[in-house]
C-alpha cells in the first residue's frame, strides 16, 4: 500500500466539503432513526384481568361401556347352526341365543338313553330273582353298579347337549355378537355380550400416572364426545383400580354416568376430572406467567409483578399479588420486555374459562 495515501484521503476530505456535508446528512439520519426507535411505544397483546370461576381438572380419554357386561360363551366348541338373537335385541332370562352343532351329541344321548333303560330291565329283573333266591347278592349289586354307570354317563351327555344351546343367565340387551351360522366357536370364546338390564352405564378412562394422585371417588367430571360436539355432559368418578399399568404407566378410572344419559355403549368420550374449583379468583391467560412473574401497562409502561399462581387451568389460572380488577397484563410477554419501557396495547377479549389440562410431553 501506499504510506501516503492516508494523507491523500484527509487531503480530498479537507478538499471537499460536499463530502463532509454528506457524511454528517447520513450521520444525523441515523441518529434521528435510532432515537426515534428508542421512544417508540412497544405494542404488547394484552387482556384484562377479570373475576370468575376457576377450574382445575384431570384430562383423559375412555370409552362408554355397561357397568356389567355378561359374555356368553360355548363350554363345548361346535359350529353355529341356528342364530335365534342379534345386537339390540332385548332377552330375557334363559332364552337361547344360538344353537351348535349337536347332532353327534343328540345321537350319543338317545343310545346312552337305550342303555340306560336296558340296565333298568336287568336291575328289575334282578331284584325279582333275589327275592325268589334265584340269584346272588353279588349279582344283583352288579346289575346296580351297571345301572349308577348308564344312568351317569346319560346324564353328562344331556348336559352337554344342554351346553349346545347357548342361553342367557340374566335379562338385559345384546351390545355385541362374534359370529355368524357355519363359524366354529372354540370353548370358552364369547359369541354374544349382554349389558344386563338395569346396569347403569359408565366410562372407563385411562389417566396418567403423574395425575392419578389428583383423582378421588366423588369428584364431578366434565364429558364431551365427538358424537355430540356441543353438549358437556356430567359424570362422576365411582372408582380407581388399585393396580395400574406399568407399560402405559397409567390406571383406570370407571367414571358413573345418569341413567338418562344421551352416550351410548362403544363411544369415545373425553373427560376432565373437576380436582379444584374456586369462585369469584382473579383469573389471568395461563401463558401471562413466567417463572412466576407477570408483565402489567399501567401509566402506559410496562411493569414487571411477582406473582402466585393457584388453581391452573389450561387457558386461565387463578392470580395472586400486587395486582386489581381490570388490570391489563401481557398475555405473551417476550423475553425481552423492559420494564419502564413506553407500550401501546392492543387488547383482546378475556379467554372463556375451560377445564385445566396438565401439560403434556
Amino acid at each position: 500500500l501506499d504510506p501516503r495515501a492516508p494523507q491523500g484521503l484527509a487531503a480530498a476530505w479537507l478538499r471537499a466539503p460536499w463530502l463532509r456535508r454528506s457524511a454528517l446528512a447520513v450521520l444525523s439520519v441515523a441518529a434521528v432513526v435510532l432515537l426515534w426507535w428508542l421512544l417508540l411505544p412497544r405494542t404488547v397483546i394484552v387482556t384484562p384481568l377479570v373475576r370468575g370461576e376457576a377450574v382445575q381438572a384431570v384430562y383423559a380419554t375412555g370409552t362408554v361401556e355397561a357397568s356389567v357386561t355378561i359374555r356368553i360363551a360355548p363350554q363345548v366348541g361346535g359350529r353355529i347352526i341356528e342364530l335365534k338373537a342379534d345386537e339390540g335385541s332385548r332377552v330375557s332370562e334363559n332364552d337361547v341365543l344360538a344353537r351348535l352343532d349337536d347332532r353327534d351329541l343328540r345321537e350319543s344321548v338317545a343310545e346312552l338313553e337305550a342303555r340306560a333303560r336296558y340296565a333298568e330291565q336287568q336291575f328289575d329283573r334282578a331284584s325279582r330273582l333275589m327275592q325268589t333266591g334265584a340269584t346272588t347278592r353279588e349279582k344283583l349289586d352288579q346289575v346296580q353298579a351297571d345301572l349308577n354307570a348308564a344312568r351317569h354317563s346319560l346324564r353328562r351327555a344331556s348336559e352337554q347337549l344342554a351346553f349346545m344351546s347357548l342361553r342367557t343367565p340374566t335379562a338385559g340387551t345384546i351390545i355385541r355378537r362374534d359370529g355368524e351360522i357355519g363359524d366354529y366357536i372354540p370353548v370358552n370364546q364369547p359369541v354374544f355380550y349382554i349389558a344386563k338390564a338395569g346396569a347403569p352405564l359408565r366410562i372407563s378412562a385411562d389417566v396418567d400416572e403423574e395425575d392419578i394422585p389428583l383423582v378421588k371417588a366423588g369428584q364431578t367430571v366434565l364429558i364431551r364426545s365427538d358424537a355430540f360436539p356441543a353438549r358437556v355432559f356430567n359424570g362422576e368418578v365411582k372408582e380407581i383400580t388399585p393396580k395400574g399399568d406399568p407399560v402405559a404407566r397409567s390406571y383406570r378410572v370407571r367414571i358413573a354416568l345418569p341413567s338418562d344419559t344421551a352416550l351410548l355403549i362403544g363411544m369415545t368420550a373425553e373427560v376432565n376430572i373437576v380436582t379444584a374449583q374456586k369462585q369469584n379468583a382473579l383469573l389471568a391467560p395461563s401463558s401471562a406467567v413466567k417463572s412466576g412473574k407477570a408483565w402489567v401497562v399501567r401509566g402506559g409502561r410496562l411493569v414487571q409483578l411477582p406473582v402466585t399462581v393457584g388453581i391452573k387451568g389450561r387457558d386461565r389460572s387463578e392470580i395472586a399479588g400486587d395486582l386489581k380488577d381490570g388490570d391489563m397484563i401481557v398475555t405473551e410477554p417476550a423475553q425481552s420486555l423492559k420494564a419502564g419501557t413506553r407500550a401501546r396495547m392492543q387488547v383482546e377479549a378475556p379467554r372463556a374459562a375451560a377445564p385445566a389440562t396438565p401439560a403434556k410431553p
